[in-house]
């Protein structure tokens, strides 16, 4: 990118005022996977900036990339309950969340490492997809994953969705946004963001005082 930008200064004369980088930083969403080191990549795009910018006279442009993967992801976390398993060619666990509280893995496929609280130091031994509660068949949280044994009423933990949960989130199937909690230094926990109620949903809508029972609610 660097160059590209010194070689079009060169032959256009173009008057560059920023070059952006990237998407942004990855992060390590598997637990063997090792976490981006942004002080080394940091100092990697300075050494190439001097290099290369520099003697081409950009020293002054600015750089831009986004960093919300980075700084966000693995500081949030998606918490549902288990409410229905299903035994059939497969092993099926049924949370009350879905695609529209953290839509990235049914829309990539993406890994998202799951927990189930209270069982940390159990064996992994029961396989199953993890889904939620659309009518759509690729609302799942993981396929094939290997969890301890699950039980209706277990709390599943699912990491590293600070920046993609309720950012991403949507009405799809007039599912309601959940609330937000933030876990604070000292360990209490506070609702920072209370979920949404039909009267919310409704709000930019109204046919024949429909809203007037949720409302008076």
């Amino acid at each position: 990118m660097f160059r590209l930008a010194a070689d079009l200064k060169k032959e256009t004369g173009a008057d560059i005022k920023f070059i952006n980088l990237s998407g942004g930083v990855g992060v390590a969403y598997r637990p063997e996977q090792t976490p981006n080191d942004i002080i080394a990549i940091g100092e990697g795009v300075r050494r190439v900036f001097e290099e290369i910018l520099v003697p081409a006279g950009l020293g002054d442009v600015a750089i831009f990339t986004e960093m919300g993967r980075f700084m966000l992801a693995p500081y949030g976390a998606l918490v549902t309950r288990v409410l229905h398993k299903k035994h059939i060619y497969k092993e099926y666990v049924g949370c009350d969340a879905c695609a529209a509280n953290l839509m990235r893995p049914a829309m990539y496929g993406a890994y998202h490492h799951i927990t189930v609280l209270g069982k940390e130091d159990e064996p992994c031994t029961y396989m199953c997809d993890v889904t939620g509660g659309l009518c759509e068949n690729n609302d799942k949280f993981a396929i094939d994953r290997m969890l301890p044994p699950v039980d209706i009423g277990d709390l599943i933990y699912i990491h590293d969705t600070g920046a993609h949960g309720f950012s991403m989130g949507y009405n799809y199937n007039g599912k309601l946004r959940s609330a937000e909690h933030l876990l604070c230094e000292d360990g209490s926990v506070k609702m920072i963001r209370r979920a949404e109620t039909p009267a919310d949903y409704f709000a930019t809508f109204d046919f024949c005082n429909i809203l007037d029972k949720y409302i008076k609610q």
